[in-house]
Parts: structure tokens; sequence; C-alpha cells
């Protein structure tokens, strides 16, 4: 392609578009307005009522979202320049939370839980959230008196949104991520709008929006970092390249890279891995052009210094207690948190081969970033991005020499967006090269077409993640049980697990006699930590283990404890314990009609604890184990005991 393209203007010696006191105020405002649509919107898909299961919710969800979409292109096409500016803002901010809400929120109308419910990773990030409504500073979401490893920040925010709803964590998690994934898609559209023209922004936020529906909304605290890594990168691809560039930039990169080591670490390092590679790849361009060496990589560094000191006093927020715990990582525990490799993160990730609409999106993405990569910089520093996810992929299976990964397959959701929104950009290229090549009494019609197609592609991809992608998801959010003992459709099965978890909550409370966040449990049942903010002993997987919790230091210490064989002889154990010990125990009662464990042989009338271990890289990663506590070893008047359904709690007088 030649001539000007609609994403260049290069007349201009600097291409960021919005000015400083622009950009913040319309950063705080748009996610004010966001937010504010998002709720009402969530709170008036709450009111539907409809009685699961059904397609209801779906079909709403589906021409609500579709609805909007028409309206945006139809703006986008017939153009609103006589209306003032603020106004056109309003209405695109309210139009995208509305889209994003619109999409996500209907599905779950008649459930409390976000997308997969109370399973698998949410049992954590509940667990997280349920930690931080119940503590105003930062705290590990298991261990007692340990400095949180996984990073807080996003859900010590929601711990905030919790207390001023007066909900609890759990409760307050669903409505908390779909705000944010309203406030993800219009700050897009704002940064997007520092580095292009604002209805090429407006386009790229609605693809951006698209992708995470796919691919990136079910890890809510990590889709702004990942959705918002496109405009950031051209950003820093522009405050590295030119010779004069507004210094603020460089601020708001730091701003950026900082938020993302407070809410999800593994795009921290990849921001900050793709900022070093633009700067050593231009630093390489100006020596082969003829700079000299040592004026160029001084003037890269006091590029990349604001950068980075920005971004480490964000990072020293949530990590310097961590660091302090480890004396600045010097006596660092090793983490088992790089140890999974499922299928999607063994292969090479090829959206761009798929074949879907969102496939063709990605594909003219990739054409396009290849083409205009030597001309453009919004492409040459977004290509930067798709090759750093792919470099990332090797590296990671090159860790696996070293018995680790880099868990790459969690980049597969930027590299869908920045394919995404390279495709639109390559769309309008072509759109532009015929309107200027074919005969101009054709151009109206080329640009009714394009925009007719553009719908109806964004309308299948919006229709094939509220169908197909997110369907598991919301069966399990509808199907997981509440703390209450019954889930979103009503049902309540003595034989589902779930079904006894207020009988275990309200043993715990009335054996105890303790408020939640006072209780210290050995649980079999993990899920209870979702809902209450009991400490635990161990934590479910090693994966999601704090290191400084010794997570095998602890396994070998319960193993110690199940060899007593009196109430003294384990007493005795619990006092000498290097550990804070449980005050609470709750095991599998095998005797009990509605329990499922079997015991083996010789172990007949114990009582079990279910425990996990490291099986990387076997999948899954983890191997289940059962330990065994004879019943004798809790017959003093030092334990009270119930049995609850499949379980007895045991609990410290």
């Amino acid at each position: 392609m030649t001539g000007p393209s609609p994403i260049d203007e290069p007349r201009r010696d600097s291409a960021v578009r919005l000015p400083l006191r622009t950009t913040v105020v319309e950063l705080l405002l748009s996610a004010a307005v966001a937010a504010v649509v998002s709720l009402f919107l969530q709170f008036a898909a709450t009111r539907l009522s409809i009685s699961e299961p059904s397609f209801a919710p779906e079909a709403l969800a589906a021409v609500g979202s579709g609805l909007v979409l028409t309206v945006l292109f139809l703006l986008l096409a017939l153009g609103h320049h006589r209306s003032p500016r603020w106004l056109r803002l309003f209405g695109t901010w309210v139009s995208l939370s509305a889209f994003s809400t619109l999409a996500l929120a209907v599905p779950l109308q008649a459930t409390r839980f976000y997308y997969g419910g109370s399973s698998v990773d949410n049992g954590f990030r509940m667990q997280y959230m349920t930690r931080m409504a119940s503590t105003p500073g930062l705290a590990d979401m298991n261990y007692a008196d340990t400095p949180p490893y996984y990073p807080g920040g996003w859900f010590w925010l929601g711990g905030r949104f919790a207390n001023l709803l007066g909900w609890e964590g759990w409760a307050a998690y669903k409505p908390y991520a779909l705000t944010w994934v309203a406030v993800t898609t219009v700050v897009a559209f704002t940064l997007w709008s520092v580095v292009v023209r604002r209805r090429i922004a407006l386009l790229a936020a609605i693809a951006t929006a698209l992708a995470g529906m796919l691919h990136g909304i079910e890890e809510p605290y990590a889709w702004p970092s990942a959705a918002w890594l496109a405009p950031v990168a051209v950003l820093a691809w522009h405050a590295l390249r030119r010779r004069e560039s507004p210094r603020w930039t460089l601020v708001c990169i730091g701003v950026y890279v900082g938020f993302a080591s407070i809410t999800y670490t593994l795009h921290f390092g990849f921001a900050v891995l793709m900022v070093l590679t633009m700067a050593v790849l231009i630093g390489a361009f100006r020596v082969h052009q003829g700079n000299r060496l040592w004026p160029t990589v001084r003037q890269l560094f006091l590029r990349l210094l604001p950068i980075g000191l920005v971004s480490l006093v964000i990072a020293l927020v949530g990590w310097l207690p961590y660091l302090l715990a480890t004396s600045f990582l010097l006596n660092n525990p090793r983490s088992a948190a790089l140890h999974y490799l499922p299928e999607d993160g063994a292969f090479l990730p090829v959206p761009m081969m798929q074949g879907t609409a969102f496939g063709v999106l990605c594909l003219a993405g990739l054409v396009w970033l290849l083409v205009r990569c030597r001309r453009n910089e919004v492409a040459a520093s977004m290509l930067t991005i798709v090759i750093a996810v792919y470099c990332w992929f090797v590296l990671s299976t090159l860790a696996l020499v070293a018995k680790t990964t880099l868990l790459a397959f969690r980049l597969n959701v930027i590299l869908d967006v920045t394919l995404a929104v390279a495709g639109v950009f390559g769309l309008l290229e072509l759109i532009g090269y015929l309107r200027r090549k074919l005969d101009v009494r054709y151009a109206l019609q080329i640009s009714m077409v394009a925009c007719a197609l553009g719908l109806l592609g964004a309308i299948t991809i919006n229709q094939g993640a509220i169908g197909v992608a997110l369907q598991d998801s919301v069966k399990a959010a509808y199907q997981d049980y509440y703390p209450t003992g019954d889930n979103a459709m009503g049902q309540r099965d003595p034989d589902q697990l779930g079904s006894w978890t207020d009988d275990e909550i309200r043993a715990v409370a009335e054996l105890s006699g303790r408020a939640p966040e006072q209780n210290l449990l050995l649980s079999t049942d993990y899920k209870l930590m979702s809902f209450k903010p009991y400490w635990g002993f161990q934590q479910e997987t090693p994966h999601y283990a704090n290191p400084l919790g010794d997570y095998d230091e602890r396994a070998a210490e319960i193993h110690r404890w199940t060899t007593a064989k009196t109430a003294d002889e384990l007493l005795g154990m619990l006092r000498d314990s290097k550990f804070r010990t449980p005050n609470v125990f709750i095991l599998s009662n095998p005797d009990s009609p509605h329990s499922t464990v079997e015991l083996p042989e010789g172990e007949e009338g114990k009582l079990v604890l279910q425990l996990k271990g490291d099986a990387f890289p076997q999948l899954p990663n983890v191997r289940d184990y059962d330990v065994y506590f004879d019943r004798a070893v809790f017959d003093s008047p030092a334990f009270v005991k119930r049995d609850v359904g499949p379980y007895t709690v045991i609990a410290l007088r």
C-alpha cells in the first residue's frame, strides 16, 4: 500500500494527539462514567429474574449488545461532527460500557457468581477478594501473618468496593469484575485516542472488547493490563524513537508498568521486556544509521529512567512487605506458581488461522503489521508485541529444561488483542486504498459495504462469545453452590458437597465461638475459604500457595500429626509446632451416608484430610492424596465435635 495511512499523521513532529491535562481528565471521567453505567445496567439485569436453564438471557444479551454495536457503527459511518465534543465523548463512553456490560451481565442475571462460578481458579480469586474485604491492608489470601505474594492491588480495591456495598467479598466479586470490564473498554478508547484519531480509537476499543470476551474477561484482574498494553506500546515506541516527545508520556508508561506490577506479575514482566526490547531495537537502528554508540545509549537510558522510577515506586506499594520478608529476594523460597503447562501453552498460538470471523480479523492484522511495520510507528510497535509473545513462548518451552515454565499461554489474550486491533487498522487502510484507486462514484458504496461487513463481523464475534466461548463458565456460575447451601437454580442436593457449606460455616462459628477472621482452619473443604475470611493452615494447591507459607513443610507437619495415637500426643504436637496451628479441623467422615470417600485397607474408621502435591509437568499438575487421623486423637475435653453431612467439624475449646 502506498500513500498516507489513516493511522499516520506524518506532518506532526509528535504523534501524541492529546495533551496531559486532557488525557488525565478523560481517563478519570471515562472510568467514572463506565462504572456508573455498568452498575446501573447490572442492577437492571438482575431484575429480569429469568429461571435457568434458558437461552432467553443469551438472546437478550446478544440483541442488546448488538443494538449498541449498530448505533456505534452508524455514528462512525454517518458522522456527528456538529454535536459538541463533550457530548460525543460522553456518548462514546456510555455506549462502550453499555456494550460490555449488556453482553456479559445479562447471561449472569440470575446468579451471584461471576463467570466460572466458585470452581477451580475462581475459588482462589474469591478467597483473595473475601480476604481483602475483611482487612484494610494487604494480606495473604490464606496464610496468617504473611505478606502477600500474589499482587493484591485489584483485590484490595475490590475489598473497598465490597465494604462500600456492605457485602461479603465473594458476593461483591461479580459486580466488581463486570464493572472493571466496562472500565477497561472505555480506558482503552482513551489510551488509543492518545496515539490515533478518535474514530479509529473507537474501533480499536470495540475490537479490544470483543477479543476480551473471547479470552480475557475470565481473569478480570489481568484483563486491564492486557487490554491496555497495545496503546501503551505505541506510546512507548513514540517516546523512545522521537527526538522530541512530551515527557509526561514517559511517566504514563511508567504508571502502566507499575499498575501491571500490582495487579498481574506476568504482564509486568512482559511489559518490562517489551519496553527494553523496543529500546534495544531503536538503539541498534540508530547505530546502524551512523549514530555514535554511547550518546545513543545515554539518550535511551534517560528516556527509560523515568519509566523505571515511576513503575518502581508503584510496584513497591504492593511488593515491599514481601521484599522485606525475603531480604529483597536474597532468601526467596521457590514458588510452584509457574509449574503449569496446559495444551494451549504447549503449542504456539495461531489465532490468525482460525476459520472464524475473529480469525479473519487477526489474519488481516498480521498482514498489515508485516506490510506497514517499516513506515508506520503504530505497526512497528504492535509487531514488536507479537514477536515478543512468540519469543516468550520459546523461552517458556526452553524453561522446561529447568523444570518450570513462563506461563506463556497467559499471553494469548495479549496476542489476540494486538492482532484484532491491527486487523481493524489494516482493513481501514484497505478501504482507504480502494476509495482512492477506484472511481470516485463508488466511494460511498465502498464505505457502506465496509461498514455493513464490519458490523456483521462484530456481531458474529460477539454472539460467538456469548453463545459458545463463555457457555461452560455460565453453567458453572449457575450450578455451583452458594455458601447458603443452594445454587442459583434453587437446587440443594445433599449428595453435593456444596449443599453442606452453610451447615459447616454455622458449626465453625458455634463450636469455636470466634469471628471467621479469628479462626485458622485445617480443612478438606477448601471452598469454605472463598466464602468466609478464615485463615488456612494449608493452601489448597502448591501453585497458589505463598512461598513464605512453606507449603511442603506444612504438608510434612500435617503428616506428623496423623501419626498421633492419643489426644495428648496430638495436643503436644500442636503446641510444639513451629507454625501457628489450626483451632478448627474439618475432615471428611467416611461413615456418613453422604460421603463418597472410600478408605483403603488398614485405615478403617479414620477421618480423612485431602492434600495436594505438585505433579508438574503432568496434567493435571496436581496429585490428590489423603491422610488419615485416628478418631481417638480428638476424644478429649480439649476438643468439641459435630458431624455435618459428609464432614466432621472439630474445634479446640
